[in-house]
C-alpha cells in the first residue's frame, strides 16, 4: 500500500527541511511526499503561516504539526505502514 503526504512549508524554512529529511527513509515503504510552498497561496499562508512545517495525509486529511520525531511520524502512519508488516 502507498500513502501520499503533503508537506506545507516554505523554501526558506530550515524546519521544513528537517521534516522532509525525516520522511525520506519512509519512501521505500510507499510513502510519497509532495511539498507545497504556502507563500504561493494566500489561503494556505493564512492557515499554516505560524504552524509550518505541517504534514497532511492525503487519504484522511489528518495533519501532524511540527515538532515531531521519527517515532511520532511512524505512529501517525501506523495504520498504513502496519498493513504491510
Amino acid at each position: 500500500m502507498s500513502i501520499a503526504l503533503t508537506l506545507f512549508g516554505t523554501t526558506a524554512c530550515h524546519l521544513c527541511e528537517e521534516c522532509l529529511h525525516l520522511t525520506r527513509p519512509l519512501e521505500g515503504n510507499g510513502v510519497h511526499v509532495q511539498q507545497v510552498d504556502i507563500t504561493e497561496d494566500p489561503a494556505l499562508m493564512q492557515r499554516y503561516e505560524l504552524r509550518i512545517p505541517v504534514l497532511r495525509r492525503d487519504d484522511t486529511g489528518a495533519e501532524l504539526d511540527w515538532p515531531f520525531g521519527l517515532g511520532e511520524l511512524l505512529d501517525w502512519l501506523a495504520d498504513v505502514l502496519g498493513e504491510e508488516g
